[in-house]
């Protein structure tokens, strides 16, 4: 359980933070920048959750969940010592990427298939989803990163990459369905 009885603790001002395992490292190294990625795109998904209502509002209460998961994740960088730590380290499980899966494929029932990309927008909602969807593509970018340098859980950057994707089709779904997709014409400006 966490308990935090003061917010500032001065021990960051010097430019280093402590990760999961008591190690510190810079501010601006890899993975403080993976899951403080992860973080962000955790603050936009709040700023959806005030748009959406009741099925889309608990599947984004449920992925807030996750990516306190996956912060969690990439702040314990040792993997291989997990069962030697003083407590089970918190990691990204298949059946969280199950989930995404199968929520992708519900929604995706009530979509018309794309004959054209589209672009971020349509209902408030929609484009909210969008910035989600592109942050979450950032920090999956920067998983990616981290794990040719350092041991990353694989499952949680496939976790970003499926979150990505249902971000997308959650998008649609918030935008009538797809009937108010709002789509990109090649060239239309030329």
């Amino acid at each position: 359980m966490v308990v935090l009885n003061k917010i500032y603790t001065r021990t960051g001002d010097g430019g280093k933070t402590a990760l999961g395992n008591g190690e510190r490292v810079a501010k601006y190294s890899g993975r403080v920048a993976a899951y403080g990625t992860v973080d962000e795109l955790n603050a936009f998904v709040g700023v959806a959750r005030t748009e959406a209502e009741s099925v889309v509002e608990d599947a984004l209460s449920r992925i807030q969940n996750d990516l306190f998961d996956l912060g969690a994740d990439f702040c314990r960088p040792d993997m291989d010592k997990d069962a030697e730590a003083d407590y089970t380290p918190l990691r990204i499980v298949h059946s969280q990427i199950d989930r995404l899966e199968t929520e992708i494929d519900a929604m995706n029932e009530t979509l018309e298939p794309l004959r054209s990309f589209i672009l971020p927008g349509g209902s408030r909602l929609a484009a909210q989803l969008h910035v989600c969807r592109t942050v979450s593509r950032r920090a999956e970018r920067l998983a990616v990163e981290l794990a040719n340098m350092e041991p990353v859980n694989d499952v949680a950057v496939k976790y970003l990459n499926r979150l990505s994707d249902w971000f997308f089709v959650a998008a649609r779904c918030a935008n009538n369905n797809g009937k108010n997709d709002v789509l990109w014409v090649p060239g239309a400006n030329r």
